[in-house]
């Protein structure tokens, strides 16, 4: 069914919205359009993101300066190894009641109580307290003495890891990584996108963005996005683009069987499609198209593909394997049908 009249303004305001934040992020972010796409529409789908990349490519300036685009709470935790579950979602403390004499508990909120929490260098922490943003996370809520404190939303937990240090460095375990919508890579910058960044931060420029959007509009984007139609050919399409990882039978690819340990499970298939519906209306479409669901794959699988030992000593890669599942999986429905590989993709 078509979106309303109603939505196809609000869908107008999506993408104005998307592009002031856009304008304002660069005012101090040089280049990386494909990472900002990336993360702006886990903004607008409710998903959490793990940004990837080596030190000094700007990963927490740039959630700080989402973050100061929207008009909403920011709460940074610095991830150590002697960081405690307590010391992100709060702890209880006796304290006495000045007008009844009494000693009660009263529950101090942690950083874990706000719009935005970025999850800074989340592998430098033991599993322990990174599973202290499981409950928060998909359940936006904290428990602590058998209480429960609901969590305001929007709510969004931004992580960055560094990906080359081993020592020191607790990678996160799969159920957790499986919370995060998507895992976005920053890579080198270009030689001309890199001079930019020379200049600009070896003078005293002093540009800050400011906010653009408020929480209520986001929490109205988001509700959009869910509104979006999507065919029943590009649901299939973002299901066998999944399933396909977890085969283990004849039917199997053999390439997948040769690099795979574990594939990617019913999570990865409801990202691809909410986060092909916000590109969609990113670009100015009110339906989801192959591109936009091609475009989800490599942020939404790339942390969900668990690679075999002799695929890692050979150096292949998640991202690799993906490029693969995309050249091996059919797009259009015409050939679909016609694959004898593949006949149940498309059955009613």
């Amino acid at each position: 069914m078509p979106i309303s009249s109603d939505d196809v303004q609000a869908a107008g305001q999506l993408r104005e919205a998307y592009e002031n934040i856009v304008s304002q992020l660069r005012r101090v972010i040089v280049g990386q359009e494909q990472v900002v796409e990336e993360l702006l529409i886990a903004l607008f789908t409710r998903g959490h993101c793990i940004i990837t990349g080596v030190p000094g490519l700007a990963k927490t300036l740039m959630v700080s300066s989402v973050s100061k685009t929207l008009s909403l709470s920011f709460n940074r935790v610095q991830f150590t190894p002697d960081l405690m579950p307590a010391d992100i979602t709060g702890t209880e403390i006796i304290q006495e009641n000045k007008s009844t004499g009494q000693r009660e508990l009263i529950f101090i909120r942690g950083p874990v109580f706000a719009n935005v929490v970025l999850a800074d260098e989340i592998n430098r922490t033991p599993p322990k307290t990174q599973a202290a943003l499981l409950e928060a996370m998909q359940e936006y809520q904290v428990t602590s003495g058998g209480k429960r404190y609901p969590i305001e939303k929007p709510f969004f937990v931004l992580a960055t890891q560094n990906p080359i240090e081993q020592e020191g460095t607790y990678p996160l375990p799969e159920a957790q990584l499986d919370r995060f919508m998507f895992n976005i890579l920053i890579d080198y910058p270009p030689q001309d996108e890199e001079y930019e960044i020379m200049v600009r931060t070896t003078a005293d420029l002093g540009e800050e963005p400011g906010p653009v959007v408020s929480g209520e509009e986001i929490a109205a984007y988001q509700d959009l996005v869910r509104r979006v139609p999507i065919s029943e050919h590009m649901i299939r399409y973002a299901m066998e683009l999944v399933r396909i990882t977890r085969l283990r039978g004849d039917e199997a690819p053999e390439f997948i069987r040769d690099t795979l340990a574990w594939g990617a499970g019913p999570r990865a298939t409801q990202f691809l499609i909410l986060g092909g519906k916000a590109r969609a209306l990113i670009k100015g479409r009110s339906f989801v198209a192959g591109d936009d669901i091609r475009a989800m794959a490599h942020p939404v699988l790339r942390h969900r593909l668990i690679t075999t030992f002799t695929a890692e000593a050979e150096g292949i890669t998640p991202d690799g394997i993906i490029e693969k599942i995309i050249e091996t999986v059919p797009r259009h429905e015409s050939e679909n049908l016609a694959d004898a590989k593949l006949p149940q993709v498309f059955e009613s």
